[in-house]
């Protein structure tokens, strides 16, 4: 009979009632356990307060945000794809920026890099070299003329002081003191005084033939002012008796405060670069200076320069990366 109620416990373990407790247990556990209950729901919870900020301020994956890091902190350390170019770019340019720096620093002048663009000065400059250029009165040799940093080819011969596989420094110089002109970059032949007949006293014979000081530009010989006489080495003649149309020489003697700067050494082909740019924007990417090379012409047997002057372009602070971002690059023609 004790079977036979429904009310009753159950007799055993084998009783139907202990059955159906079994089968609820599990059913129990799955719904009822809050430590079960929790698992699931916390499986896809990153136990990171970052992360489980609602913020949106950082990116899936970034352990850096702006809100517990810093602006600063966050830019230096983000990994965020746009913020790495960004961080790169400006990198790059603060690298250039110091470079061109040191470099403005060594040669006190800008820009101290000039990239030759023709021959005047061949075989010594070739056109694409690179050419570093320093103040006048820095790393004087020995023999330099008063008053300023610069050896003549004439000193040089004495002293021993070459540049550029000849005696005497090279310079850069604005022609007739005109910035408006573009600049000049040849060899210092010698130096003359006021009122000099040079051309009969002091000028190469080779150079000028039966030419007389009473031959020339009155301006030019006798001197109108003290200054050096200077040459391209693959031109015929001096600058000073090198004509270049009626308006006579293509520049008087060189004064002192005319040059900008001597050529110290050149390192080959990298001028293309510069050069490359300036063909393709027209000099519209990194503005600078011209350095004038037509050719010439001689009073004494009136040839025309073998070669045409070699223009530079030079270093001019700091470019964009991407369009030539380099200390940047003026041009110079001799």
């Amino acid at each position: 009979m004790s079977g036979s109620n429904r009310g009753d416990p159950p007799d055993g373990p084998g009783d139907d009632g202990n059955s159906d407790s079994a089968t609820d247990r599990p059913a129990r556990n799955g719904t009822d356990d809050p430590a079960t209950d929790d698992g699931p729901a916390d499986a896809g919870t990153s136990s990171n307060p970052r992360e489980a900020d609602g913020s949106g301020a950082e990116t899936d994956g970034d352990p850096v945000t702006i809100e517990d890091d810093g602006a600063v902190r966050w830019f230096l350390n983000s990994q965020d794809g746009n913020v790495i170019f960004v961080r790169d770019v400006l990198s790059s340019v603060a690298i250039v920026a110091v470079v061109g720096l040191l470099l403005f620093a060594v040669s006190g002048v800008w820009p101290p890099l000039v990239a030759v663009e023709s021959g005047s000065m061949e075989p010594n400059m070739e056109r694409g070299d690179l050419i570093f250029v320093v103040d006048d009165d820095r790393y004087a040799g020995d023999g330099a003329t008063d008053g300023t940093g610069v050896v003549t080819l004439e000193n040089g011969q004495d002293s021993g002081h070459d540049k550029f596989g000849n005696p005497g420094d090279v310079i850069v110089f604005q022609p007739n003191g005109n910035d408006r002109q573009t600049p000049i970059i040849h060899r210092a032949h010698f130096w003359v005084e006021e009122d000099e007949n040079w051309v009969d006293t002091k000028a190469d014979e080779d150079l000028v033939g039966d030419l007389t000081c009473e031959d020339v530009d009155d301006r030019i010989c006798p001197a109108d002012h003290a200054g050096f006489i200077t040459k391209g080495d693959a031109n015929p003649s001096y600058d000073q008796l090198s004509q270049r149309g009626p308006g006579g020489p293509r520049t008087h003697i060189v004064k002192p405060e005319w040059i900008a700067g001597k050529a110290m050494f050149r390192i080959p082909w990298l001028g293309h670069v510069r050069l490359a740019f300036d063909s393709l924007f027209g000099g519209m990417v990194v503005p600078s200076p011209l350095i004038d090379g037509t050719s010439t012409q001689t009073p004494t047997a009136g040839p025309e320069a073998t070669s045409p002057g070699a223009e530079f372009a030079g270093v001019t602070g700091v470019a964009g990366v991407g369009a030539g971002a380099v200390v940047a690059v003026g041009r110079y023609r001799n």
